[in-house]
């Protein structure tokens, strides 16, 4: 009896359902299939064709972006080979294809390899609205093939808290986080032990004869030749910086040796105090991008944090914290965790809402008159400045300036915050579907914000305000946005249009003065810094 195993975004071996099952089960597979699909609605795939692609580019509906952009791609990428890589090491391996996942499961199974034999089709769950209804029209196609083929989709155990240990259904979900996270506390107490590989296994082989790529794609055989086709279309494609916050790659393996470095550092135990941080690599976590495709559970996460506050780590004996229990640090990051089961939840709960205008609340002062994206600018505005040249160069960053980006786009500048959410989705290495269109609704004020009114109006934060809140000095917009960088006057940093008033230097206006955020800004928003 054969299986195919469909990964999405489960690309792990350990605390992973299915491969567990496959080798635990008393009735073992004659053959496994672990198989990658990459989809043409999701990922442009022209690159890797010979001949013209028969699909539509992959762009967002809204604004046109590429859906899976560049560092993505290279994230993405990495991932697939690194599980690759340990699969082969276990007896496997891990065949990579491109189309719609039902085609390719249905060419798959009219194949002389499978076809009338009996044999699974096996995937895990993705509660977004695409990805169940590709799941859908996949459980079609293996329901036509017969009786003889089972069809089974599992829990992905890709959350801190089973489902089977929540204390409401999901439907029933609280409307506040707040109220959530009350409900599962102490939260340390209420995560599942995550699932073990045994130890010195292998994997069922592959099946003797498997179908080739249809045509006219190719795949290629190395990491850095799929990078370059799938990033081929996307160009031009600009070298990362090397002060990038991201410079990680994707993987299982790295993964896990990123929350070690986290533990053994000491940053993990200093997050509460550094993440609203804004330059380096250890203010925060960045785990997410490895949480997203599913190279690491939030369980597994949670299982080396506890071996660090229990003191069973010697690899991280020396480090501030270690064996002193939950600190204040691991406890944020838990917290950090819970926030991602909860905007899984609420995706859920509401569904297609999470895409929609009206949001999760369904209303909201008129639509946003405001769709052009001028904002997308690199020199338009110093709020949209920093933070989309960060992005768009290195595919990341921090949470609080996503916020104040967000915020400043949909409160100050009145967008259709859709499109902004659609950026995000092109451009971060780490987007997360729950996470990225949850808390773009959140600070639209669509979302579930306790503190937004009732006829959806969003708080608003005040962006020069937030600078000098976490960028005291103007470290951040000197590192980004290079013609500021000689500019003493950190107010002037942070409002560059000041640059054109009185008192300025004659020098620093000449050679700034024809700058769109100096002379002509997005919005100009008056603050004065407290003495």
């Amino acid at each position: 009896m054969f299986l195919i195993y469909i990964l999405r975004n489960d690309l792990r071996l350990a605390d992973n359902p299915i491969f567990h099952t496959i080798l635990t089960r008393a009735k073992p597979f004659s053959h496994v299939l672990p198989i990658v699909i990459l989809p043409p609605s999701r990922i442009e795939v022209s690159g890797l064709a010979t001949d013209k692609s028969p699909y539509p580019d992959a762009r967002s509906r809204l604004g046109n972006f590429w859906r899976c952009g560049p560092h993505r791609v290279k994230f993405l990428s990495e991932a697939i080979f690194d599980v690759r890589a340990s699969l082969r090491a276990m007896g496997s391996d891990l065949v990579i294809r491109v189309g719609p996942l039902e085609v390719v499961v249905d060419h798959l199974l009219q194949s002389d390899a499978f076809k009338g034999k009996p044999g699974a089709v096996w995937m895990t769950r993705d509660w977004a609205t695409e990805e169940m209804a590709e799941e859908r029209r996949i459980r079609n196609v293996v329901h036509a093939q017969g009786s003889e083929i089972e069809w089974t989709v599992w829990d992905g155990e890709d959350t801190l808290i089973h489902d089977d240990d929540l204390p409401v259904r999901p439907s029933e979900l609280p409307g506040v986080f707040t109220s959530f996270r009350k409900s599962v506390e102490p939260l340390r107490e209420h995560v599942r032990q995550p699932l073990s590989l045994p130890p010195s296994v292998r994997l069922p082989p592959l099946p003797d004869s498997i179908p080739g790529q249809v045509p006219p794609f190719t795949i290629p055989d190395s990491l850095p030749e799929l990078i370059s086709a799938l990033q081929k279309p996307l160009s031009p494609v600009e070298p990362v910086p090397g002060h990038t916050a991201h410079p990680f790659t994707g993987g299982e393996s790295h993964a896990r040796k990123r929350v070690l470095h986290l533990l053994s550092s000491g940053a993990m135990s200093r997050y509460k105090d550094t993440r609203n941080g804004l330059l380096g690599e250890d203010f925060s976590t960045k785990l997410s991008g490895y949480l997203a495709l599913g190279c690491i559970t939030a369980r597994q996460i949670n299982e080396l944090v506890v071996a660090f506050e229990d003191g069973t780590m010697p690899s991280a004996s020396s480090a501030v914290g270690y064996g002193n229990g939950e600190n204040k640090g691991t406890s944020a990051v838990r917290f950090e965790l819970l926030w991602r089961d909860y905007m899984r939840l609420c995706m859920r709960k509401y569904g297609a809402s999470l895409f929609s205008v009206y949001g999760f609340r369904g209303h909201q002062q008129g639509r946003p008159k405001q769709t052009n994206t001028q904002w997308k600018s690199p020199s338009a505005d110093m709020e949209t400045a920093k933070n989309m040249r960060e992005l768009a160069l290195t595919g990341y960053t921090s949470n609080r300036a996503r916020q104040n980006c967000a915020s400043f786009l949909a409160t100050w500048l009145g967008i259709d915050w859709r499109l902004g959410a659609e950026w995000y989705e092109s451009m971060l290495v780490d987007y997360d579907v729950a996470s990225n269109w949850g808390n773009w609704q959140y600070v639209a004020g669509v979302g579930n914000d306790p503190r937004g009114s009732e006829d959806g109006k969003a708080r608003r934060f005040n962006p020069v305000k937030q600078s000098w809140d976490y960028d005291k000095k103007g470290e951040y917009v000197r590192a980004w946005v290079e013609e500021i960088s000689e500019v003493d006057d950190v107010d002037a940093v942070f409002q560059p249009w000041k640059l054109l008033q009185a008192r300025r230097s004659s020098k620093q206006k000449e050679s700034l003065q024809d700058l769109l955020m100096v002379k002509d800004p997005l919005v100009k928003i008056h603050y004065e810094k407290r003495k």
